[in-house]
């Protein structure tokens, strides 16, 4: 697999408590935008993100952020 599965053409805006999320980098997890281990054997890993305190993120759903885990305006 050399690139991810697109899961949306727009980001997934959450408002998260604190604590430790694994966003799913391949785009095959039942989860999103959360890993589910789909990913294994595709060559993708998770990206872990330690969030400190309530707050909104806007996860990329496209997958193709260089940003990761967060949107940065790619899916345009």
């Amino acid at each position: 697999m050399d690139k991810p599965e697109s899961c949306d053409n727009k980001p997934l805006m959450q408002e998260v408590e604190p604590g430790t999320y694994f966003w799913c980098s391949c785009g095959k997890s039942a989860s999103q935008p959360f890993c589910d281990g789909a990913h294994k054997g595709t060559g993708f890993s998770p990206v872990k993100e330690v969030v400190l305190e309530k707050k909104k993120i806007f996860w990329c759903m496209c997958k193709d952020t260089k940003n990761a885990p967060h949107c940065d305006g790619s899916h345009k």
